[in-house]
């Protein structure tokens, strides 16, 4: 895999950082690396069923595996003085306890040659950490969390980049990120030399870099600004602004793509944009959300949770070309009725007015078929879908179990054949019980 250069960026942000800082009166005192550290481990006991009421793609009627995960993350503290020196480090093992040849497949679990799950993996990482003034600089396999590219943690192991990350926050209200990674693990995978894959969008080029601000945490009006490029496929900015007042929010996300370089994926032209309203009273919070794609190719994306359109949901992410979409969620805290640690949700999202078939030809999205001699756009025209969630979650509250988690999740899609997705219900359960060991 070619490795793009560290970007220029990113070595500004930090080098300026530092020769102000050493420059300056040495950094805050800080708790030392043993003093400052902590070490968790998350066990995760995760069943998910999957029943294709239509055709899959692989031939199944169903997908069903149930697995037990261990999480061990070791955070330490900087030594002391003007550059504080700590390490983060964490390791990873699953182990099957239910999934066969002929229900395989859940991104539980890794697969062997023969398509059987394997009967257990397992994964580690770390990375060195410096800290000057007020910015910190990683660089090794961590989760990331920007809304360019955002590392997911859906399945029984959360995703990992490798690669160079700066969090900076020298200036009260604006919180500055910069990154570039070029190498990943999967959720089902113990490497972390592969790569991440979106619809069209691959990281085999290369990486991702990103920079941008989140501005003004905490406060009831707040927003942030991103820029990322996807080697050789795309450069694609992000804006939020969002307000928070008397029980009421309002969020609006907006996204610009467009194809840079080689165009790996094909050209691209894409505006996406979403805008909620959450008004919460009492136990109860009501939200309605709109979302839009304009664009003859989807909005595309790396890293499992690099989308922060509002109804990108539990299954599908409502990104079609040219897709309309809408949302009405509630949620109930049933705390309010006795029952402390137990939540309720149900959410329906609708979509509409899907076009594939302007996608440009020979592009990841409109690819030729040599089997048909033909282009086969990934969706055709007048595609349309539906999803409907129901969730409920319970964390106890008190004694020797206190914050073991339990949830369970079912989920409803259904679509038509020109928006291409699974006619599909599928089940979660999941439990977790974090055990605490630090600080050390």
């Amino acid at each position: 895999m070619t490795e793009p250069r560290t970007p220029f960026l990113v070595c500004v942000l930090f080098m300026g950082t530092a020769t102000t800082a050493m420059a300056a009166e040495p950094a805050p005192s800080r708790q030392g690396f043993v003093q400052g550290s902590t070490l968790e481990v998350l066990s995760r006991n995760f069943y998910l069923n999957s029943d294709y009421r239509s055709p899959s793609p692989a031939g199944k009627n169903y997908k069903e595996e149930w697995a037990q995960g261990f999480i061990t993350s070791f955070e330490s503290g900087f030594t002391p003085g003007t550059i504080g020196v700590g390490i983060d480090a964490h390791g990873f093992l699953g182990l099957k306890l239910d999934g066969g040849k002929g229900h395989s497949g859940t991104g539980l679990l890794p697969l062997d040659q023969d398509g059987h799950s394997e009967h257990s993996y397992s994964s580690g990482g770390g990375a060195l950490k410096l800290s000057v003034s007020r910015t910190t600089l990683a660089f090794g396999e961590m989760t990331v969390e920007t809304p360019v590219f955002d590392t997911a943690d859906k399945r029984l192991q959360p995703e990992y980049a490798t690669g160079l990350l700066i969090d900076n926050r020298e200036i009260d209200d604006v919180h500055l990120l910069a990154g570039h990674f070029t190498a990943f693990k999967n959720q089902d995978a113990s490497t972390g030399k592969g790569d991440f894959s979106g619809y069209g969008a691959n990281t085999q080029r290369g990486g991702i870099d990103f920079i941008g601000a989140n501005l003004f945490e905490g406060h009831p009006l707040g927003g942030a600004l991103y820029a990322g490029e996807l080697s050789d496929t795309w450069r694609q900015y992000y804006a939020n602004l969002h307000l928070r007042q008397s029980g009421l929010f309002l969020d609006s996300n907006l996204y610009r793509t467009q194809d840079y370089g080689e165009a790996a994926a094909g050209a691209i032209d894409n505006t996406a944009y979403s805008l909620s309203g959450k008004y919460t009273t009492a136990a109860q919070a009501f939200t309605l959300a709109y979302q839009k794609i304009n664009g003859d190719t989807p909005f595309d994306f790396v890293g499992g949770d690099s989308i922060y359109l509002a109804n990108s949901i539990k299954y599908a992410d409502f990104n079609g070309p040219h897709e309309r979409s809408w949302q009405a969620r509630y949620d109930l805290d049933l705390g309010t009725f006795g029952l402390p640690g137990l939540k309720f949700m149900a959410r329906y999202v609708t979509g509409r007015g899907i076009d594939g078939t302007q996608a440009p030809q020979g592009g990841a999205y409109n690819p030729f078929d040599p089997v048909t001699d033909d282009y086969q756009p990934q969706q055709g025209d007048g595609g349309r879908h539906w999803e409907r969630d129901l969730d409920l979650h319970y964390i106890v509250q008190s004694g020797p179990a206190r914050n073991l988690s339990l949830q369970l999740s079912y989920v409803t899609h259904r679509a038509n054949s020109a928006q291409a997705g699974d006619d599909i219900d599928r089940i979660y359960v999941v439990i977790e019980y974090p055990l605490q060991l630090g600080p050390l």
